[in-house]
């Protein structure tokens, strides 16, 4: 079977509007995909930028995955939440980017997005704190259901991955 070993670190996330901020992310495969090692979801750490507005969180990523096809190549999906002062949760954006199908390091940027809601939702969003999430996390990456929300653009989540490939000479991958 091909292998793909995919290592390196959500390195922080800048543009949004919130402070103390936290990315829950996983890996979403096809069905023909099978982890070998590593974890398929984590979560950073909160941090809060000092000088500027980058939050660090050179969080690690390393995964193994081995196929029979090319078919569901891997994606991550992320969410960046924000933590006000009394420890309440609210979600700052989604967003998800294919993992780079070329062997080398890549440089990710991936732009968010958050579910905008009625204008009561909003107006509760900014003195109470929550606002609208999504009931199924499949929509963040599938097409048909996302464009029939109504969205504002969150900040860009910033990744730096390595991908090393292996025997998909043997079933006639050219990398």
């Amino acid at each position: 079977m091909a292998e793909v070993h995919v290592i390196g670190q959500i390195m922080g996330a800048t543009g949004f509007s919130e402070s103390s901020l936290f990315c829950k992310w996983g890996v979403h495969t096809g069905a023909a995909w099978k982890l070998l090692s590593g974890v398929r979801e984590g979560q950073t750490q909160v941090d809060t930028p000092q000088i500027g507005d980058m939050a660090y969180w050179s969080h690690p990523i390393d995964l193994h995955f081995a196929t029979k096809g090319l078919q569901g190549w891997p994606r991550l999906h992320l969410q960046v939440w924000s933590q006000d002062s009394f420890g309440r949760c609210q979600l700052a954006g989604y967003g998800f980017c294919h993992v780079p199908s070329s062997p080398g390091t890549h440089q990710l940027d991936c732009p968010t997005w958050r579910p905008l809601g009625s204008w009561r939702e909003q107006l509760a969003r900014a003195f109470v704190g929550g606002g609208p999430q999504l009931l199924h996390g499949d929509a963040i990456y599938s097409g048909a259901d996302r464009y029939r929300l109504h969205t504002t653009s969150g900040g860009t989540v910033h990744l730096e991955l390595s991908l090393l490939l292996r025997h998909f000479d043997r079933y006639g991958v050219e990398c």
